[in-house]
């Protein structure tokens, strides 16, 4: 069983609902996951030697929704190296505009700059062509649960 911490970020709850698909299926492979809407440094950093995945929409033009920005600038200003962080990012967006899930490929780019393992490819999900992004990213989830050790 992995501790695994799901931290957020939403604007109109379509990551919330991608983060509450992952924590159900996450528990279901027999994992402990605890879902941070508003997660702070203190709290990503209980996760640094285990799991956390980053589930995130997109706002403006590439931009961090509010509810996650604090976050990732604390990371990034406070943290610097986190070798023995094991992630994955869950990415929403829409293509229409030019910056596509722009959020979660700032998210990737950082935690790779800090040494930390990514488990699975970014997940990307167009909010253009996907209705439900939490029943399009289960099986996403479930892969990236198989690796989790």
């Amino acid at each position: 069983m992995a501790k695994i911490g799901i931290f957020v970020g939403t604007v109109y709850g379509n990551a919330q609902m991608v983060a509450e698909e992952a924590q159900a299926v996450l528990q279901d492979l027999g994992n402990e996951v605890t879902v941070f809407d508003e997660g702070t440094l203190e709290e990503w950093k209980a996760y640094q030697q285990a799991y956390v995945l980053v589930v995130t929409s997109t706002t403006g033009q590439g931009d961090l929704p509010d509810s996650i920005a604090s976050l990732f600038f604390d990371i990034k200003e406070q943290l610097g190296h986190q070798p023995e962080l094991k992630y994955g990012v869950i990415a929403l967006g829409d293509s229409s505009y030019d910056n596509f899930c722009g959020a979660g490929k700032q998210f990737d780019a950082l935690l790779q700059e800090q040494g930390a393992s990514r488990l699975a490819d970014v997940l990307l999900i167009d909010a253009t062509e996907v209705p439900e992004p939490e029943v399009f990213a289960a099986g996403w989830i479930e892969h990236w649960g198989s690796l989790v050790k």
